[in-house]
């Protein structure tokens, strides 16, 4: 039988039903290989202890027959195979709890394996879009936010900007075909901020309507 650790969501990937007038333009998830390696840096953890596996060797060989000097070197190998598969163990359930979604008003982040919570970015609230495209295809889109707007890097982690700790930048990590993605973020985010506005103020002669 099968089980949706999600099935509480009226629809997947938000926590309530979208208001009147706003649809949703594109949905997706990260790659687990590709934030294993990008996020998670799982090909320097394989480098290490690959490194470290030749200079047992290298140094055992000096003392001892070089089939010796191979079995010395076999547990760090093992340790390597080990750290890398709880990597990618990592990123799967990364990967498998995330959704992120674009809606003609705004992009929604459903994020965390332990601690689920998901992010509502306004298109207002975002100033500029980074794309980080690879020759794959697969890209990370990052928002820079503006106004006092903060987003908290580490219960945001991996699916922030690498490195940008002071000014946390929510990012769509390791989406596959990540160009068209940004294309329909770009033309969303502009038809979005050039909708004209509607306030109604008060004034002592009488109520009046201003657009914006």
């Amino acid at each position: 039988m099968s089980h949706d650790d999600f099935n509480f969501e009226p629809i997947r990937g938000l926590p309530e039903q979208l208001p009147e007038g706003e649809h949703i333009l594109w949905q997706g998830a990260p790659d687990p290989r590709r934030l294993a390696r990008e996020a998670l840096g799982v090909r320097w953890v394989m480098a290490y202890f690959a490194l470290l596996a030749f200079w047992r060797i290298g140094v055992s060989s000096a003392e001892a027959p070089f089939g010796i000097a191979l079995m010395h070197g076999l547990p760090f190998i093992v340790s390597g195979i080990v750290a890398c598969a709880i990597l990618y163990g990592i990123a799967y359930v990364q990967a498998r709890s995330t959704v992120y979604t674009l809606t003609n008003k705004r992009v929604a982040m459903r994020i965390g394996a332990a601690l689920t919570m998901t992010l509502n970015l306004p298109y207002t609230w975002i100033g500029t879009a980074k794309l980080d495209l690879k020759p794959s295809g697969h890209g990370t889109l990052a928002f820079e936010l503006i106004g006092e707007t903060r987003i908290s890097y580490l219960m945001s982690w991996p699916h922030v900007r690498p490195w940008r700790i002071a000014r946390t930048q929510p990012a769509l990590r390791c989406i596959p075909d990540a160009e068209s993605v940004a294309r329909i973020f770009a033309d969303a985010a502009e038809t979005r901020i050039s909708e004209p506005r509607i306030e109604r103020i008060s004034q002592t002669d009488g109520n009046a309507v201003a657009a914006e």
